[in-house]
């Protein structure tokens, strides 16, 4: 190894489309002559995972608009920032002043807690700065917007001139994308003898109290957290449950987020999905779906884990991904408690990836608001350092919680709600984990294997972990090391032999035979290494993905269909899929000549010495858009050998 002591930003500040070429001076790239459009092909709407997201608590991230922060009931505002329960002033405009800030980090999507309107009162000495008591579904809350904007829904929808829409046109010119937080579970608790009033664009519709139209179950609070039914039906901490079986309600929260979405929002992460039937979220997604294709949805199953059958199945069979729970648990007992299984119990959890169709769609991260922050439970920037590299590089979507770039936590009563809700400080663009997801972030959208690859441990201690991200020509090697100062004899890297810098620090290492010989990890230490392949190019890219077919080394799962592009049903010609995990297999392919026209299409199995194994069905069919990026996601259908 050696050393190159110059540091990444010699310059005070880089612009903010600098990232992307940074990152690409490190890593291999294909000859120019191959270059394709990125923003057409990897960052379209409808391909979520080279995406960086950042979730900011709006209320305490930043004031950019004083005026607005002491509300109707100035009651609720504590201008000093001392009551963790009240609103301390962040607002929209806030988020709009610090957009260059995020661009220049590396987030592309930016996810916003609830913009509803709220219970303008405390419950239990708290106010709903949080955003999850939501009085209005069609109206934002006032202390987000200017003063004399006109709150209605149907009012603004048509003329589009609020901070709310200017917020979505300032991130929308920069790429970036709106994520709004939903709420389909409950409304409100009770405020003095008034719980659950709930209004239409100002009308008021529904009410817990008086409830003749059967809005909300009324059986009380979850007593036993194993009953499913009573998980489904009964109260979440007083708050007002809604009756999904309404369809009048139903109605009602469809319609609402439906016209949020034509206003451009890109994204929408629902909260408290457990404690809804399965149906309901089938039948809001499908029509989620039908309204804009393109977006993208993932749901809170809280403390989901691959071990749970229900949230597999949920995350499977529901319509959209999950919060990776189980992800965010294991890294936090291996890195930020110390366990003795280390890295191991991070390798156990991506070792069930298998039981989800899209383990490389669920959203990863370290913390959140509902939790202490990362560094409340291990103060050592270092450690969180690794833990973040550790997101940016694996499978899945990273999901940064607001200041951990800046190390923001406060550990009062162990940083537990509402001290993880800390009001944003500092915005030093050079602080270490700053760079870091700007550098992790940019070679996310450069080398697809970070987004659609494969992921293959190559070396694991409770100290050290390395592993390799796969897709076609595509690789990413990743060393990870929570312990002191250690040398590795050997690790298999399955890059090309030859020098290799480290896309974090700069070092450089060689590779012989596909190896890297006494590896070098400092304490604390992250090595990420990238080599980018030729990338798939065509009028229209089909990113197929095949689950519920089990394979044997050797064996390689093909496409085969009735157009040049799929062989003509001649399966010597069909186009292979690659392996992701022992449930799911993946490729994008190219269509030019299919382009625009209507093609059928099975799945194959190439066995090596055997007849290929065809699914046991008719044709599927398809019409390919005439161009642009689309998903198939298939199922495969057993059948007898051919």
């Amino acid at each position: 190894m050696v050393n190159t002591p110059p540091s990444l930003f010699s310059e005070e500040q880089y612009k903010v489309e600098d990232v992307e070429a940074e990152v690409s001076a490190i890593i291999e790239t294909p000859p120019s002559e191959t270059e394709i459009d990125l923003e057409f092909l990897y960052t379209r709407d409808i391909e979520f995972r080279q995406e960086t997201i950042y979730f900011v608590v709006v209320d305490r991230f930043h004031d950019g608009d004083p005026e607005n922060s002491e509300g109707s009931n100035s009651e609720l505002y504590d201008p000093t920032k001392q009551d963790w329960g009240k609103y301390w002033g962040g607002d929209l405009q806030g988020v709009i002043d610090k957009l260059d800030y995020l661009k220049s980090m590396g987030v592309t999507a930016i996810w916003l807690t609830p913009l509803f309107e709220q219970v303008e009162d405390l419950f239990v000495g708290n106010a709903a700065i949080h955003g999850y008591w939501t009085k209005d579904f069609k109206r934002i809350n006032p202390r987000f917007i200017a003063t004399d904007e006109n709150p209605s829904l149907n009012e603004t929808q048509e003329t589009r001139n609020t901070t709310f829409d200017k917020l979505l046109d300032e991130l929308h010119k920069r790429k970036m994308k709106l994520v709004l937080d939903i709420v389909c579970n409950h409304s409100s608790p009770d405020f003095s003898g008034s719980k659950g009033e709930l209004y239409d664009d100002g009308v008021k519709i529904a009410d817990f109290n008086d409830d003749e139209q059967h809005w909300y179950h009324h059986y009380g609070e979850v007593q036993d957290w194993e009953d499913e039914w009573q998980v489904q039906n009964c109260e979440l901490c007083g708050l007002a449950t809604f009756n999904e079986n309404n369809i009048e309600y139903r109605n009602y929260i469809k319609s609402a987020i439906k016209q949020w979405l034509d206003r451009g929002v890109d994204v929408l992460r629902v909260d408290t999905v457990k404690h809804m039937p399965i149906w309901f979220w089938q039948e809001f997604t499908g029509d989620m779906y039908n309204h804009k294709p393109d977006v993208f949805i993932f749901g809170e199953w809280i403390y989901n884990h691959p071990n749970d059958e229900r949230s597999v199945d949920y995350a499977n069979n529901s319509g959209m991904t999950l919060l990776d729970f189980g992800l965010c648990g294991a890294i936090r007992e291996a890195l930020a408690q110390g366990a003795d299984a280390g890295f191991q119990v991070v390798q156990d959890i991506f070792d069930q990836d298998y039981r989800y169709n899209g383990a490389t769609e669920l959203i990863t991260f370290i913390d959140n608001h509902d939790m202490p922050r990362f560094q409340s439970l291990n103060p050592d920037p270092a450690m969180l350092k690794v833990g973040i590299v550790l997101i940016m590089t694996c499978r899945g979507i990273p999901c940064i919680y607001y200041g951990t770039e800046q190390y923001l936590h406060d550990d009062t009563n162990g940083g537990n709600d509402p001290y993880n809700r800390p009001m944003m400080e500092n915005w030093d663009t050079d602080s270490e984990i700053y760079r870091n997801i700007r550098l992790l972030s940019g070679l996310r959208r450069l080398n697809p294997a970070m987004s659609m690859g494969s992921q293959w441990k190559k070396y694991l201690t409770p100290d050290v972990y390395c592993y390799v991200r796969r897709y076609r020509e595509s690789l990413c090697f990743v060393a990870l090391n929570r312990g002191g100062e250690v040398t590795i004899p050997e690790v298999e890297t399955e890059l090309p032999d030859g020098e290799h810098t480290c896309i974090i620090t700069r070092n450089k290492y060689e590779v012989k035979d596909g190896k890297i010989y006494d590896l070098h990890l400092e304490e604390r230490g992250a090595i990420v290494l990238s080599r980018v392949g030729e990338r798939v190019k065509g009028e229209t890219i089909v990113r197929v993905q095949l689950n519920g077919v089990q394979t044997l080394p050797g064996e390689t799962i093909v496409v085969i269909g009735d157009c040049p592009e799929l062989g003509n049903w001649d399966i010597s010609k069909a186009y292979p899929l690659e392996y992701i995990n022992t449930n799911t297999w993946f490729a994008e392919i190219p269509f030019n000549e299919s382009a625009g026209k209507l093609i059928s299409y099975k799945y194959a199995l190439w066995r090596e010495g055997k007849s290929p194994l065809r699914e046991n069905l008719m044709n599927r069919r398809w019409v390919i858009a005439k161009e642009g990026t689309v998903k198939w996601r298939d199922t495969w259908a057993s059948g007898p050998e051919s």
